[in-house]
């Protein structure tokens, strides 16, 4: 798809600025790989080829009794004797004491007592681990080793399984937000601005009501009545936090209705929708995109301090707050800690840095050769 002159400006704008480029660079492939977390850290194999069929655990439920089990339940695929079930194709010598040995010589030898198996594999994610599962490590919460690259929390969780997934959950939790919350706000804005006089003074006086409404209260009433979820938190959010941008926005589009271009189109007949979103929108966005930094990364503290105090996300759920709630409870786990912090600090820098790259390249008075 080609570009318009106008967004191959920005656009080369964007790429002058080499720290904003290289943090959209990082940040993609951090994002990428966060949304592909089911094929980095799990607790289920990618793949499974059992007796020539292929099965995708990750994709599908899949009973024991598929693989030669007992059990019409959900395999348990880190089990040991389910992971010599595959391995032998169902032997029955997988229900001895010791299916380690059975299943070692079974991929040493190809058969079992003298008896040719039709011999299966598993591929496993990086990382074995989901970040719910729960792994025996004796004493928890256990520090960093081999297996567990950032140690395990205190309940036995692989620290880094649930940075990942918590990675995840905060971008798109702020990306909704922010995304949906800025519609509505820069819409609002616009009328108000554009427009003016009672329209103006009636909407500033809901906004007033509006913005001194206690949203903690609100979430916590809410989620005593319909319980925790990301989507409630995700619209209560919404809710209260799409006023961040109408002051901004409200302003420019004041500063400019009367502009010499603005009375020109009104005069030729020029819709105001064409003239609001078209023609003032596009000398506004400067303005609203110097403080999209700020929106979004409020958005990722906000839910941060929200699973902090208990009333964010399910107790269940992957959660950078929860994290660093368990760093301060563990000052002996100084590990807990760092993750959190690091996690946070790298997220919101790179954000801070593509937005003020972005910034930069929408602004018209800025050329960069």
């Amino acid at each position: 798809m080609r570009l318009s002159p106008l967004n191959a400006r920005r656009w080369r704008n964007f790429k002058t600025n080499r720290r904003a480029l290289w943090s959209l660079m990082i940040f993609g492939v951090l994002f990428l790989a966060a949304l592909l977390a089911e094929f980095i850290a799990n607790d289920k194999p990618i793949v499974v080829n059992y007796r020539g069929h292929y099965y995708f655990p990750i994709y599908k439920f899949y009973p024991e009794t598929a693989f030669g089990g007992d059990f019409r339940t959900q395999a348990i695929y880190r089990d040991p004797a389910v992971q010599c079930l595959i391995v032998t194709g169902g032997n029955e010598a997988c229900f001895d004491d010791d299916p380690e040995a059975v299943m070692a010589q079974a991929q040493k030898t190809g058969e079992i007592d003298g008896e040719k198996i039709d011999k299966g594999w598993m591929i496993w994610p990086v990382i074995p681990y989901s970040y719910n599962t729960i792994n025996d490590v004796g004493t928890a919460p256990s520090a960093p080793d081999k297996d567990h690259w950032l140690g395990t929390d205190d309940t036995a969780r692989d620290v880094l399984a649930r940075v990942i997934y918590g990675f995840r959950t905060s971008v798109m939790f702020a990306l909704i937000v922010t995304g949906v919350g800025s519609l509505i706000g820069i819409s609002a804005g616009a009328v108000q601005g554009y427009f003016g006089g009672k329209v103006d003074l009636f909407f500033q006086r809901i906004l007033e009501i509006w913005s001194s409404t206690p949203s903690l209260y609100v979430i916590i009433i809410l989620f005593a009545i319909l319980g925790r979820s990301f989507w409630l938190l995700v619209f209560v959010s919404i809710l209260f936090g799409w006023p961040a941008l109408v002051g901004v926005v409200r302003a420019e589009f004041l500063r400019a209705r009367n502009f010499e271009y603005v009375r020109a189109a009104r005069a030729l007949g020029v819709s105001d929708r064409v003239i609001m979103f078209r023609h003032i929108l596009p000398n506004a966005m400067v303005a609203t995109l110097t403080m999209l930094p700020f929106v979004i990364t409020g958005a990722i503290g906000a839910l941060a301090s929200l699973d902090y105090l208990g009333y964010g996300l399910p107790s269940s759920a992957p959660s950078l707050g929860e994290l660093a709630l368990q760093g301060k409870q563990h000052l002996n786990a100084p590990w807990l800690a760092f993750s959190a912090f690091f996690t946070f600090a790298i997220m919101l820098s790179l954000l801070v840095f593509i937005f003020e790259g972005i910034r930069d390249a929408f602004d018209p008075r800025k050329v960069f050769r």
